[in-house]
């Protein structure tokens, strides 16, 4: 139970410091991301993330556009899931 309560309290903390992040300005003018390209990003979030660990680049494009772009990128990651339980249960 303790340790139940431990991790609970580890990732309320986590989740209030995380919120408590900010975002740099976005340059003044120039197109922000949008659909597709939030699309490709949560198709290659994958990589992207084990590059960033080793490099400092960023998952997830700023400035965004919003809605739009969390749609596409969200897509993107649903898609590589799919894949991977269509695969799984074909294993079986």
């Amino acid at each position: 139970m303790m340790r139940r309560a431990a991790t609970l309290a580890a990732l309320l903390l986590i989740t209030t410091l995380g919120a408590c992040a900010s975002q740099p300005l976005p340059l003044a003018g120039g197109d922000p991301p949008g659909f597709f390209l939030g699309l490709f990003h949560g198709w290659s979030c994958t990589v992207a993330l084990w590059i960033g660990l080793f490099t400092g680049d960023r998952i997830y494009a700023f400035p965004n556009a919003g809605w739009w772009y969390d749609f596409g990128f969200v897509s993107g990651v649903w898609t590589w899931g799919l894949l991977l339980i269509n695969a799984a249960s074909e294993r079986r």
